[in-house]
């Protein structure tokens, strides 16, 4: 296992506008001059939080979405973990993609989804958790609402001493009014979990007039911030997840191994 560079791209999504997101995305990772192993972009990165599943899904066996994320890692030599809309067999789900530089894609379809915002009518809920591994990081992916269910991101000790997940991804469309739930609970689970936290969200405003104003953040196992992009409109912070700190502060306050259940 070895230290782990990641970055946030936090930017302004075009709404229901796909090209213009690719051409966004290209252009500030583009400027960034940082080597990084995983980039994060927000829930929806090519769309927007949008409930249109009938003009903006794509079939996920043919999505140019996908395709494009593809070229992205491969370009830049990064895995990247973002979430779409996806039209599948049976529905439409907001799905979470981890795309890796040698074209491995690992999904996670959203299990908490945002009712007052109509998601949970466009949308079929997914049913499992899942972890990935990068680099010998284990990697638990979640989407924006899951941020609430701790229960959702329950880390623990396994028989072996290894932990389940080192490190909680969260992708969002978190709106501004609410950015303080958002700042608490990501600085919660990662406390509670004993993991780093990674979390993006994006600014501006969405088709709904809903405002949204970033704090895109990464936590250290402790809760603290280790830095945060705040309400800068768009940028890519990047940092590295330290192993050894990971190390210490699991052995310095084990209480994980006391946890019932």
């Amino acid at each position: 296992m070895q230290d782990l560079t990641v970055g946030l791209v936090q930017f302004d999504q075009y709404w229901e506008a796909p090209k213009r997101n690719y051409a966004k995305i290209t252009s500030l990772m583009e400027k960034n001059q940082n080597s990084m192993d995983l980039v994060l972009l927000p829930e929806m990165f090519e769309t927007g939080f949008s409930m249109n599943t009938q003009l903006c899904s794509e079939a996920w066996i043919d999505s140019e979405g996908l395709d494009f994320l593809k070229r992205l890692s491969r370009a830049y030599n990064t895995a990247l973990y973002t979430s779409m809309m996806a039209k599948t067999e049976t529905g439409f789900v907001n799905r979470g993609v981890l795309v890796e530089q040698d074209g491995k894609v690992s999904i996670y379809d959203k299990r908490h989804l945002f009712a007052l915002g109509g998601e949970k009518a466009a949308f079929d809920a997914g049913r499992d958790e899942v972890i990935v591994s990068v680099k010998g990081w284990n990697l638990m992916l979640q989407i924006c609402f899951d941020l609430r269910f701790p229960e959702a991101s329950r880390n623990q000790v396994m028989a072996d001493g290894s932990f389940r997940y080192d490190a909680l991804l969260y992708v969002a469309n978190w709106p501004a009014k609410r950015i303080d739930h958002w700042n608490l609970l990501l600085s919660a689970r990662a406390l509670e979990n004993q993991a780093f936290v990674c979390a993006v969200n994006r600014t501006g405003m969405d088709g709904n007039n809903l405002a949204y104003n970033g704090h895109s953040a990464l936590y250290s196992p402790e809760g603290s911030v280790l830095g945060s992009l705040g309400d800068v409109n768009e940028g890519i912070l990047s940092l590295t997840l330290s192993q050894s700190l990971l190390c210490e502060s699991r052995k310095n306050l084990p209480f994980l191994k006391e946890r019932l259940g």
